[in-house]
């Protein structure tokens, strides 16, 4: 059994295409207003965390967190 998960992850700002390595390859896609959409697999809970300390030290303002179904 795989412990990978697809997680949709919303931030406050608008980040350019090349961010998606510094993200683990999440596809980035820009939402209303200057929001970003980060979405794609994460292969453990620990993984996730670490995303999102990164978004913490880049000041990043998080608006959601969503595990998805496909």
């Amino acid at each position: 059994m795989s412990d990978t998960l697809f997680y949709e992850i919303q931030v406050q700002e608008r980040l350019d295409d090349h961010w998606s390595a510094w993200f683990d390859g999440l596809i980035l896609t820009h939402g209303e207003g200057n929001t970003t959409l980060l979405r794609g697999p994460v292969a453990a809970q620990a993984a996730l965390y670490g995303l999102l300390d990164r978004m913490r030290d880049l000041g990043l303002t998080l608006v959601s967190v969503r595990r998805i179904d496909l």
